[in-house]
C-alpha cells in the first residue's frame, strides 16, 4: 500500500478507485485550510474520478493534470497500483509557471495580432543582410510574401547599384553605432517605382558585441515624397509669379535700361550715314563710320544682356544651384533697381567686400530676394521722407553691402533710411501675408526668407543706426576668392 511522507513538501494523496480520499500527507491538508477549502478532495480536478479509472484500467501514470484552486495552480501526477486498486496523486504548485506561460502566450498573441495587421513591413536580417522572416506586408509594399524572402539577400529583392552602395554605408553604420536610417527609391515587384524610410537596429551577442542580427522597420513614403515634390512645384510656380509681379513694378527700370542703348544705337547709326555720305570729299568721315559700328556693336551688345538678365529672371523651372560670387549680384541688382530708386530720389550704394564671399545658390532667385530686399527698402525710405517733421535737403540712401562675419558665414545687408520697425513688428514681418502696406500681399518678406533658408542660410532684420532697418541674408561659411578692395560706388559711375 502506498505511504505518504510526513517532510514532503508537497501534496500528496491515495485514492481508491471510486475517487474516495483514503490518506492526506499534512501538506494536502495545510494547503487546503489555507486556501478556505473544506477538505483536501477539494484540491483534485473534477474528473478525477474518471482520470483513476483511466489509471488503472491501462495501469500507467497519468502526468500534467491541472486543477485550479483560489490563489494557486497545481498540476497532479496519478501513479497506479492495479492490485490494490488504489492511485497516488503527487501535486505540484505550479502557480508561477502557469502565470508565465500565459503571459507569454498572450504576449505572442499580441505580437501577431500587430505584425499581421501592421502597414510596416518588419523583417529580421542576418549581419549579411539575409532575410530571417519578414511580415505579411511584405506582399502589399514589395510584392513578395514572407516565405519567398527567406534566405533572399536584399541585393536580390533590390537589384540596383545605388543601393547597394547605401546598403554597405548602412551596414557600417549598424556596426559602429547600432542603428541606421535610410530612404531609398526602390522598384516594386510590379515594376513600379516607391519611396521607403527605413530604420534599422543592431542587436549584438552580448559578451562579444558582434553583430548577430538585424531588425528593420521600413514605412511606404511614396504619398509624402510625392505632395512634398508637388509643393516644391508649387513653390517654384509662386516664386515665378512673383518675378513676373516684380517685373511689372520694375517696368520703368527696364525701359531706362533698354533706352538708353537703343537712343545710344540710333544716334551712332545717324551720325554714320552722314559721315557716309560726305566719304567721297573726307576720306577721314570712313574712320569715324567705323569708330560709330564699333559703339554700335557695344550697346547693342548691352541692350542683349539686358534681355538675357530678363529672361533669366523670368525663366520657369527647378532651382539650379552654383556658385555665385555675392560682390556680381549686387552689382548686377542694383543696375537693375537703380532707375527705379533714381526715380524716387534715393541713391543705391555698394560697400563691398574685398574678399567676394563665395556662396552655393541659385543666382536667379538671390536675385529676385534682393530686388524684393531694395524695394522694400526703396518704399520704407520714401515714407518716413514724406513725414512732415522728417524734411531734409540730404538725399536719401540704401546701402548694399556684403561681407564675411567672424564665424565665416557670407553676409548681404540692405540698410534703408525708413522710420524702423519695433520688436514686435520685425518679428511679424516675415509671417506670410503680413503686411503694414495698403495694397500689400505680404509674401515677399516670407517668401525671400524661405528663398535664403532654402540655400542653408537665414533672412533677419535689425534696428540700423540710420534710424531704419538693416535686412541681413546669412549664408553657411564658405569659401573666398580675393577681390578688388572695397569700394562705395553708385551705380552709373
Amino acid at each position: 500500500m502506498f505511504s505518504l511522507h510526513d517532510a514532503d513538501p508537497q501534496p500528496g494523496l491515495v485514492l481508491d478507485r471510486a475517487g474516495t480520499v483514503l490518506q492526506a500527507n499534512p501538506s494536502a491538508l495545510k494547503l487546503a485550510g489555507d486556501c478556505g477549502l473544506d477538505n483536501s478532495q477539494t484540491l483534485l480536478p473534477i474528473n478525477t474520478t474518471s482520470l483513476i479509472q483511466a489509471c488503472l484500467q491501462q495501469n500507467r501514470a497519468i502526468e500534467d493534470v491541472e486543477s485550479r484552486i483560489p490563489g494557486h495552480t497545481l498540476v497532479w501526477t496519478l501513479i497506479p497500483d492495479s492490485k490494490q486498486g488504489l492511485v497516488l496523486l503527487r501535486g505540484r504548485d505550479a502557480t508561477r509557471e502557469m502565470q508565465v506561460r500565459d503571459e507569454a502566450i498572450q504576449s505572442s498573441r499580441l505580437y501577431r495580432l500587430i505584425t499581421e495587421n501592421t502597414t510596416d513591413l518588419i523583417s529580421r536580417h542576418a549581419p549579411d543582410g539575409r532575410f530571417i522572416d519578414a511580415t505579411p506586408a511584405s506582399w502589399r509594399l514589395l510584392g513578395y510574401w514572407p516565405e519567398e524572402l527567406r534566405d533572399r539577400t536584399l541585393e536580390e529583392v533590390f537589384p540596383d547599384d545605388r543601393i547597394s552602395e547605401r546598403l554597405a554605408e548602412t551596414r557600417n553604420r549598424l556596426r559602429d553605432d547600432g542603428y541606421a536610417t535610410m530612404t531609398l527609391e526602390i522598384r516594386h515587384r510590379d515594376g513600379s517605382h516607391r519611396w521607403f524610410e527605413i530604420a534599422s537596429r543592431a542587436i549584438r551577442e552580448t559578451y562579444t558585441g558582434a553583430v548577430v542580427e538585424v531588425v528593420s522597420v521600413s514605412r511606404d513614403i511614396t504619398a509624402r515624397v510625392e505632395s512634398e515634390e508637388n509643393n516644391r512645384r508649387l513653390a517654384d510656380e509662386l516664386a515665378r509669379a512673383a518675378r513676373l509681379a516684380t517685373l511689372g513694378e520694375l517696368a520703368s527700370s527696364i525701359a531706362h535700361e533698354m533706352n538708353q542703348p537703343l537712343a545710344t544705337i540710333v544716334n551712332f547709326a545717324s551720325a554714320s550715314q552722314r559721315y557716309l555720305k560726305s566719304a567721297e570729299n573726307s576720306p577721314e568721315a570712313l574712320e569715324r563710320v567705323d569708330d560709330g559700328l564699333g559703339k554700335i556693336i557695344h550697346h547693342a551688345n548691352r541692350a542683349s544682356e539686358v534681355i538675357k538678365r530678363l529672361r533669366a529672371f523670368l525663366s520657369k523651372g527647378r532651382k539650379r544651384t552654383a556658385p555665385v560670387a555675392l560682390n556680381d549680384v549686387i552689382s548686377e541688382v542694383a543696375r537693375l533697381c537703380h532707375w527705379e530708386a533714381d526715380k524716387a530720389g534715393i541713391r543705391l550704394r555698394e560697400r563691398l567686400s574685398p574678399t567676394s564671399p563665395i556662396v552655393t545658390a541659385d543666382p536667379v532667385l538671390l536675385e529676385q530676394v534682393l530686388i524684393n530686399l531694395i524695394r522694400n527698402g526703396i518704399e520704407a525710405t520714401l515714407d518716413a521722407r514724406e513725414a512732415p517733421e522728417a524734411a531734409s535737403d540730404t538725399p536719401a540712401t540704401i546701402t548694399l553691402a556684403s561681407s564675411i562675419n567672424s564665424q565665416g558665414e557670407p553676409l548681404i545687408e540692405v540698410t534703408d533710411e525708413g522710420s524702423g520697425l519695433d520688436e514686435q513688428a520685425i518679428r511679424q514681418m516675415f509671417q506670410p501675408f503680413y503686411t503694414s502696406k495698403p495694397q500689400g500681399l505680404g509674401i515677399g518678406l516670407s517668401m525671400s526668407r524661405s528663398i535664403i533658408e532654402g540655400f542653408g542660410g537665414f533672412l533677419d532684420a535689425y534696428p540700423a543706426e540710420t534710424g531704419g532697418l538693416t535686412l541681413t541674408c546669412r549664408f553657411p561659411a564658405s569659401a573666398a576668392r580675393p577681390a578688388n578692395p572695397p569700394t562705395e560706388t553708385h551705380p552709373d559711375d
